[in-house]
């Protein structure tokens, strides 16, 4: 199982990394969306994207629109991972198309519970 995770903090991409790692994905980084979208054209199908709003370059929202747009990933689970917490912007990232939302700081139960609301598996 293969993850992408999309965010600007090399550090936040660690945590994440490590989470998904003990949950069985090989995990797979990318500092901003448009990164995020090479690394999919290079690696191709991904089990889950996980990806943050706020990044230079092409934001988390462009990102996710983007990859709505492409019929490879039209399908693939998305989930938000971010510091913006306002009522409105969680409905713009649902509009745009993630499947779930965690606000930042998270934990891995975070993580896991919205695996678990989407099927998808987790090795713990």
């Amino acid at each position: 199982m293969k993850v992408l995770i999309v965010d600007d903090s090399r550090v936040i991409r660690k945590m994440i990394g490590r989470i998904m790692k003990t949950f069985g994905y090989e995990t797979h980084e990318a500092g901003n969306g448009v990164e995020g979208l090479e690394q999919l054209a290079e690696l191709g199908a991904m089990d889950l994207i996980l990806v943050d709003w706020n990044m230079p370059e092409m934001n988390g929202l462009e990102f996710v629109k983007a990859v709505r747009a492409d019929s490879l990933h039209a399908n693939t689970p998305m989930i938000m991972v971010t510091t913006e917490s306002e009522m409105d912007r969680m409905a713009l990232a649902f509009m745009a198309g993630v499947n779930e939302y965690i606000m930042k700081p998270f934990t891995e139960e975070n993580i896991g519970s919205k695996m678990e609301i989407l099927g998808i598996g987790t090795a713990v």
